[in-house]
């Protein structure tokens, strides 16, 4: 299936192997799904590093932050009957889940967009808590005024949910929390607010009843949120027909607040789409794509930790141009240009 993407020539334009591991037993394994921010005139990617230790014959290693904060290496025979792993990314020992790998987020920065770089000048972000003990993952960044707010996926043995730090310089943050509680992630504040209140978009889900569909919910203060709405759900027969989940904030545009999603089929296949919600009432969508506007096609999107994935939480906009930054087969970040009025037009010509 054909897409409107225009990617980097240079993709990817980052591996695991040029980051190093934050520890000198581990090994970075994944790099993935970067949030997106301009700073001191430079554009930053805030990505996910995934690590774990290095594996042995016959036994399988992963990492956990235990109460102290400390990282601890659990060890566990493959043969033994209370050990279930059959997934690259995560396992259930003796009914419980856990990671393979334990995820930070590191700083990067670049000065034409395509070659980055570390700054020792600006730490990573670990987790924080027990709530964070399988660490944090897939940030989204929102600037509003001067401050930054960072939505991210919490992830520990008592769920999966949305944490949020600010920060206005890079070097000090605030740790307000978890704002959303399990099952929840995908979560993306608006960047600015409209009729006096924060939105966001976010993805409960559940097991038992109802699916992995996209939210909004408003917010009069960015840490209580309320009055949630579902406004994207899956698609019988389609090519997210499975789960789909919010991408960075929505770009706002004279037609409607524009947002990239990612959606799944039930193999597991990850493409991007977009939809477009009313300026004044975002839980009103007024558009929605059809066909993918990015399907994986090439072989850093097909081959990888997990492969046939493109997925997106940040990007930069500079007039028409809406440059993505992304995570590629669950290893490699890649960059790719799309044109604003060419989304729109596809959203335009779909049906909802």
């Amino acid at each position: 299936m054909k897409d409107i993407a225009r990617r980097f020539p240079g993709n990817p334009l980052l591996l695991p192997k040029d980051i190093k591991a934050s520890r000198e037993e581990f090994q970075v394994i994944s790099l993935l799904n970067p949030g997106v921010f301009t700073y001191d005139g430079k554009t930053w990617l805030l990505i996910r590093v995934a690590e774990c230790t290095a594996q042995k014959e016959g036994v399988i290693y992963f990492p956990v932050l235990n109460a102290t904060g400390n990282t601890e290496i659990l060890e566990i025979p493959l043969n033994d009957p209370d050990l279930i792993a059959t997934d690259a990314r995560v396992i259930n020992y003796k009914g419980l889940d856990y990671l393979t790998t334990l995820s930070h987020l590191r700083l990067l920065y670049s000065e034409d967009g395509v070659h980055f770089r570390e700054s020792t000048d600006y730490p990573p972000l670990f987790g924080s808590g027990y709530l964070e003990r399988f660490g944090v993952e897939d940030c989204r960044v929102t600037q509003i005024d001067d401050t930054y707010y960072l939505t991210y996926t919490a992830v520990s043995d008592s769920g999966v949910g949305v944490g949020l730090r600010t920060t206005k310089n890079w070097q000090q943050f605030e740790h307000k929390g978890m704002i959303l509680p399990p099952h929840n992630k995908d979560c993306a504040i608006f960047e600015e607010k409209i009729n006096g209140k924060y939105y966001a978009l976010h993805r409960p889900s559940s097991k038992e009843i109802g699916g992995n569909y996209i939210w909004l919910a408003e917010s009069y203060d960015g840490l209580h949120w309320g009055n949630h709405q579902c406004i994207i759900k899956t698609r019988p027969g389609m090519w997210d027909n499975a789960r789909v989940g919010a991408g960075a904030s929505p770009v706002k545009t004279e037609k409607g607040w524009l947002a990239i999603y990612h959606g799944a089929n039930e193999k597991h296949q990850y493409c991007l789409g977009a939809f477009l919600m009313d300026l004044d009432d975002p839980s009103n969508v007024i558009g929605r794509t059809t066909d993918p506007i990015m399907v994986p096609t090439e072989n850093y999107e097909l081959s990888g930790f997990f492969g046939f994935v493109v997925f997106t939480n940040g990007h930069v906009v500079n007039g028409d141009e809406f440059t993505m930054y992304y995570g590629a087969a669950d290893e490699f970040v890649c960059g790719a240009h799309f044109s604003i009025s060419e989304i729109l037009d596809a959203v335009a010509g779909s049906k909802i």
